[in-house]
């Protein structure tokens, strides 16, 4: 089970990134999309809906401390930048809507869930993940949020430039596996 987070500035640039691979056993989810429609209807679109759905014939094994987990092809780097970019317009429409910084899960994208976090300054925090964890997500943010700060109060770090820090990549780090 894999946790993808993005830190972007106002003007929607990327600022960090994490992929946090949890050891922490998944729930059973629904199967994918190809197997739901009947045989005929994906013979001619079987590439596309597998990509979709994050099937692959390739399986790719993460190891982590504790365990490995398996990762389908659909599970790439670039599609999971999609989702999150795609998902830039729902966060805005949500934003708009409620006052609260923790917007819980905004979109849905096959087994993604996307759960977003918006500061005062307009930065956005989002969250790709697979299973449900609201009180751990949250956590999750509210500590980001202040390693976040910590980083913007150094006085050698620009406002909105990309963040490189290893102190602030190990706090992250290690929240990731505390709360998700």
């Amino acid at each position: 089970m894999s946790h993808h987070l993005f830190l972007l500035s106002p003007s929607d640039t990327p600022i960090y990134s994490l992929t946090h691979y949890s050891t922490k056993l998944p729930q059973p989810t629904s199967s994918s999309l190809s197997s739901n429609l009947p045989t005929w209807s994906t013979s001619a679109f079987a590439g596309t809906l597998t990509a979709l759905s994050g099937a692959s014939n390739a399986t790719q094994s993460h190891h982590v401390q504790g365990g490995s987990v398996r990762m389908g092809g659909g599970q790439d780097r670039h599609v999971i930048q999609m989702i999150a970019n795609a998902s830039l317009d729902v966060i805005e429409d949500v934003m708009r809507k409620e006052s609260s910084m923790y917007l819980k899960s905004v979109d849905k994208f096959n087994e993604w869930t996307v759960s977003a976090f918006i500061t005062p300054g307009n930065m956005k925090f989002i969250l790709l993940h697979e299973t449900k964890n609201d009180d751990g997500i949250r956590s999750f943010f509210h500590d980001v949020w202040e390693l976040y700060l910590k980083t913007m109060l150094n006085p050698f770090h620009t406002a909105h430039s990309p963040i490189r820090s290893i102190v602030f990549d190990t706090r992250v780090r290690a929240s990731a596996k505390k709360y998700l």
